[in-house]
């Protein structure tokens, strides 16, 4: 694949990392904060990210065992976050290649349907279960947060695959 202009070649990325930065993200959904509808949902947009830039490692499984996870720790209507996450994981799957041409803020920006329609259907499906009520304004505002973290995200998560590799004098790269 023809990278870019002006894109840095990156290493490849820890498995660890990947699983601790999703354990990162499910600790943060799990703080206990009540029910703000504001708060950006964090494993969403890891799952995005990692969807995007390692598909072959995290895929609709991962997601759906996230979302299992957050059902049961949320006491919410268990596959509600599970089948989000898997649409969700799906859409960002079917865009990757696309995406990863353009830089964090673009990238952010065709993003935001994509984390708007997961939040629609997740409160769908709560409304429709009989749990939830229609949020105002404020419900508006979790996709516009997670778009606005995109590039913060982008930029913590790929620093540990742009550090340089070890210089060696008979190496052209």
């Amino acid at each position: 694949m023809i990278m870019p202009k002006g894109q840095q070649l990156l290493l490849p990325v820890n498995p660890v990392f990947i699983v601790a930065s999703l354990v990162l993200a499910l600790a943060l959904n799990l703080l206990p904060l009540g029910r703000v509808v504001w708060t950006p949902d964090w494993v969403m947009v890891l799952l995005v990210f990692w969807g995007i830039h390692q598909p072959q490692r995290v895929g609709l499984g991962v997601a759906f065992a996230m979302g299992l996870c957050i059902d049961v720790a949320q006491s919410a209507l268990l596959g509600q976050h599970a089948l989000v996450y898997c649409g969700v994981m799906f859409g960002a799957q079917l865009a990757h290649r696309r995406l990863l041409w353009f830089g964090p803020l673009w990238q952010a920006l065709q993003l935001l349907p994509l984390f708007f329609a997961g939040h629609a259907v997740e409160l769908a499906l709560r409304v429709v279960a009989g749990g939830g009520t229609l949020p105002g304004l404020e419900g508006l505002a979790a996709p516009l947060l997670e778009a606005v973290i995109w590039p913060l995200a982008s930029w913590v998560l790929l620093a540990p695959q742009r550090r340089p590799p070890d210089q060696d004098d008979n190496r052209p790269l």
